[in-house]
């Protein structure tokens, strides 16, 4: 018996020998960081400036594949097979990790279960922007123009559920205007037909319109935020006018579930020391961002309340479910 103790000891002694010896080792090739977005959003642009950072530190290439569509499902759906060694992760926006679970009936993962919560890596609020042959100049001649004429202004967005469909769908619910939506594949798509003049405003990221808004190629007329951006200071935000209406999109991070706590631990002080690094830090800013860095247990306990959230604009918007 007690040989076969001895024995067993020093396997266990081996194994975590070894599990050490990876752990020190890691990564010893390149990292997958999925971005469940096509390329030109503001998902996209974070994953790449981080993913620019972290290849740095780790010494290794961190490889953004983007995989947009579906409401980010698709992208998702490579992450919750894959191997659970740390080397792919996922970064998602708030629809694709908070409200795709009341959006769909069914999916082929469990978020809650399939997952491992990383980090919530930014907040952004969104910019109403508006085509500026539109004759509205402000927030007020916009819901007034709007409930005047029910269902002459079109508004383009991402994908079914994601936040700014859903920003768009609670801004119709709370001040009562008729407007028709027109829905993209994916924030690049719906911004090109907005720019075109196809259709007349849409809800997003701060940094996919912000070099057209300085060019006075379309106009801000609001801000999502809890307050007016710095830089663009003239630009009211909508609890201004609509009090508490504050909606704050969001990117996070998982891992497939089963990836260590070692390695957990391991890429999660790594995002963080990059989002601190002060150039980094400055041109997340720049373009809108508010970096993050939240812990695991946080961001969990934040996903879950986003999802409470969004599943009453659904319900009470009538956003079809599949």
């Amino acid at each position: 018996m007690n040989a076969r103790l001895k024995t067993i000891s020093v396997l266990l002694l081996m194994l975590v020998s070894g599990w050490a010896v990876a752990q020190a080792s890691f990564p010893s090739k390149p990292l997958r960081w999925v971005i469940g977005s096509f390329a030109g959003g503001g998902n996209d642009v974070v994953g790449r400036i981080l993913a620019a950072k972290l290849s740095q530190q780790f010494g290794q290439n961190v490889i953004v594949d983007n995989r947009g569509g579906a409401n980010g499902i698709i992208g998702m759906g490579l992450v919750a097979q894959a191997a659970p060694d740390g080397y792919t992760f996922y970064q998602g926006t708030a629809g694709h990790l908070s409200v795709n679970p009341s959006l769909h009936r069914t999916m082929p993962f469990n978020i809650a279960r399939d997952f491992a919560p990383l980090t919530q890596t930014v907040s952004l609020p969104f910019l109403l922007y508006l085509y500026p042959s539109v004759p509205i100049a402000t927030l007020g001649e916009f819901f007034a123009y709007a409930k005047a004429n029910p269902g002459k202004l079109v508004w383009s967005s991402s994908g079914n559920g994601g936040l700014p469909h859903l920003t768009g769908e609670l801004l119709k619910l709370q001040t009562g205007i008729d407007t028709r939506r027109i829905a993209y594949k994916g924030s690049a798509p719906a911004f090109i037909d907005l720019l075109a003049g196809r259709v007349q405003y849409m809800i997003d990221a701060v940094s996919i319109g912000l070099p057209y808004v300085r060019t006075h190629k379309l106009r801000a007329l609001a801000t999502t935020g809890p307050k007016r951006l710095a830089f663009l200071p003239d630009v009211p935000a909508l609890n201004e006018t609509l009090p508490n209406f504050v909606v704050l999109n969001w990117y996070g991070m998982v891992l497939p579930a089963g990836t260590p706590q070692a390695l957990l631990d391991r890429l999660h002080a790594e995002i963080v020391k990059a989002m601190n690094d002060p150039t980094v830090h400055e041109k997340l800013v720049a373009l809108g961002f508010d970096p993050v860095g939240s812990t695991p247990k946080a961001f969990a306990a934040f996903r879950n309340s986003e999802q409470t959230r969004w599943a009453g604009v659904i319900r009470d918007a009538h956003v079809p479910t599949q």
